[in-house]
This record gives structure tokens, sequence and C-alpha cells, in this order.
């Protein structure tokens, strides 16, 4: 994610709450091996950790956190890191592999390429959990057989979730590094540390969905207690009626787009950096431009996914106080239909990946809250 916390310093550094997994990262720089497989919850810092790792690996000083080896990496700019993309929700074969319609380079011709200027390639294959099927035609299985005859030069980091049966195989020729759910109470005392008061980084911390960046990045947005604070009357809002469900759907979806503002700043700082990068060195365009473009555009949809997440769990909570207040004065009734609240929220946020039309969703949503209100 674009962010103060990427555009200088040393890599892997200001990662909160994961000093056992970056500690088995930096003590691994020295003779690394040629695959890894970086496992947590979205937030937790594995990705942030993916791109520290890479410029470690690319610095001839195992991460000096001083050369423009660790600079352009950390930028996302350096010739010898490449990162898979995908253009679905998962991985295409296509993706993996060269096939007559392949029109970019694949992750297996991203391996096979020579380094320009550092002693090895390092792919990023982020959410690799989307590497979705089993058999000898789909994706995990056309991985598999690049991760298992790797160039002497190459490092793949694999970054995923959660490890779906189809990655077994997958996880077995990888060093698994994993990074734990971050704390309300983690996240606030590292944004402390950033220089914010106790008090609104407590506040800062419960919307950020366990995502220590986010919650930084929420720390300069104006919105964010307005946005909270709507996210809490839903409730009180909604009179069993179609018409207030869609007006609410509306208003939230709105402040998701509002949301993604300081993110959206942060990534045209970004791009004025490497433009400036590249006119000081002479040259017309900067390098791989248009893919960081591309990746600051599902930088802002997974950064409106975690504000509806963070929504969704300011509403949770809302139905589970009303289901524990109906449990404790034995009002059965009002107890199942706060249960089935929660149940509907849980559904749509475990859900978001696949269901790319979010007013639509959430408005499906608060008709169901108004039926069982």
């Amino acid at each position: 994610m674009a962010g103060p916390e990427l555009t200088s310093g040393v890599p892997l550094a200001d990662i909160p709450g994961q000093e056992r997994a970056i500690s088995e990262l930096r003590a691994s720089v020295a003779n690394p091996v040629h695959a890894y497989l970086f496992v947590g919850p979205r937030g937790s810092g594995a990705d942030h950790a993916a791109l520290g790792f890479a410029a470690m690996l690319l610095c001839p000083h195992g991460g000096c956190g001083e050369c423009s080896h660790c600079d352009r990496a950390l930028r996302r700019g350096h010739p010898d890191l490449f990162f898979a993309e995908r253009a679905g929700v998962a991985y295409r074969v296509s993706e993996i592999v060269p096939r007559p319609d392949t029109k970019s380079a694949t992750v297996l011709e991203l391996s096979l390429r020579r380094p320009l200027e550092s002693q090895r390639i390092v792919v990023v294959v982020p959410d690799a959990e989307m590497l979705r099927g089993t058999g000898d035609g789909a994706p995990a299985a056309s991985f598999l057989k690049t991760l298992e005859e790797p160039p002497e030069s190459t490092v793949f980091i694999l970054v995923a979730e959660e490890l779906p049966p189809e990655m077994i195989t997958i996880r077995s020729r990888c060093v698994v590094v994993t990074f734990d759910p971050l704390t309300d109470a983690t996240i606030a005392t590292w944004l402390e540390g950033h220089g914010i008061e106790p008090d609104r980084a407590r506040r800062l911390a419960e919307g950020a969905a366990g995502d220590g960046q986010r919650a930084l990045l929420l720390s300069q947005d104006a919105g964010y207690e307005s946005r909270l604070a709507l996210w809490q009357e839903v409730p009180a809002l909604l009179d069993g009626t179609g018409a207030t469900a869609a007006e609410l759907a509306l208003r939230l979806a709105g402040s998701l787009k509002e949301a993604t503002s300081p993110l959206e700043a942060a990534q045209a700082a970004e791009l004025s950096e490497i433009d400036e990068a590249a006119k000081a060195m002479g040259e017309r365009s900067a390098r791989g431009r248009k893919d960081l473009i591309d990746h600051h555009k599902r930088e802002v949809r997974r950064y409106q996914d975690a504000e509806l997440r963070a929504g969704l769990g300011v509403l949770s909570r809302a139905y589970r106080d009303r289901l524990m207040r109906a449990l404790s004065e034995e009002k059965s009734d009002e107890a199942r239909r706060a249960a089935l609240g929660i149940d509907a929220i849980g559904s749509l946020a475990s859900g978001l990946r696949r269901n790319p039309r979010l007013t639509l969703a959430l408005e499906s949503l608060l008709t169901s809250l108004s039926v069982t209100s």
C-alpha cells in the first residue's frame, strides 16, 4: 500500500506486532532459499514485509536502507523486482505460464529473466490463495511446476491470507513465515509511537479492521470520525422499509469512496516521486509506471473493502450488544433477530472478494437487517 512508511527507511522496519516473523526474515537474508510463503490476514503486515524482504534480497548489503537498491525496491521500481498480477478475482493459467493468448509476461517468464543490477531476481506473488483449482490444468498446478525448477538466481515470495487445500503442495516447497493478526491494542500502541494521542489512537485502531497501515492512513483522514458515526447510527435509522435501506446503502457506498482520499493522495505523491527520479536520470518515463498505476487501482479497491469490513465490524458489534442485552432480559425473540443480523453481516464480510457490486450488497444486507430489527 502506498503510504509514508514505505517511501523511505530501512526494509522491514516499522511493521507492528510481527517481531518473530521479522526476526526470521532478517536471519535468512544471508542464505535465502528459492521460495517463501508469507501467511497472515490482510492488514497483518505480510504484504509490507514481502516488499521489505525483497529490498533486503536485492540490496548488496542485505538491506542497508541507504542505497538505491533499497530505495527503488521499496518504491516497487527496482529492475530486478517483479510482481505477479491477475486480471480477475483468481489467477489464470495464462498468467502463470505462457499460452497462445498470453499478452503480458507470465510468472514463469519473469522468473527466468537474468538480473540486471542485483545478484538475483525477486518475484512477489500477492494473494497467492487465488491460485485456485486442482488438476494438471489449474493455476496452482502450473505454478507448482514453475516453483519446482526455478533458476538459482530467482527467489519467489508468495503472500496469502490463508492456505486452501490447493496450496498444500506449494506450501511444502516453501519456507512458511506466519504473520499474526494484529490486536487493537498493538495497533494503538504503534500509533502512539507515531505521535498520535492515546484516545485517538484507540479509536483509529478500532476502525482499522486489524490493519496497522490503514490506521496510520486514517490518522490523516478528516472524515473518518463522521463515517464511523454513520455506521454506528445504522441500526437506529433502519425503519423496516426498503426505501430507507436503499438510501442508507447509497450513503454508505459514498462514504467508502470518500475514504480513499488519503490513499489516493499518497499514491499521487508516490507517482510524482518516481517521475522526478526518472527525470533526474534522463529517462523519458519511469520504469514500471503503468504497472504501478494498475497496482494503485487495486489498492483503492482493497482499501474500500477494508473500509467496508471495518464498518461491518462496527455494525456487528452493535447487534452483538443487542443480543447480549436481549439475553440478559430474557427476550428470546429479540435475541433471535439480533443473532440473524449478526449472521447476515458476517456473511457479507466473508464474501467481499466474490461480490464486486458493493452498493447492491449493502442494500441487500440493510434490507435483511430491517426485517430482523
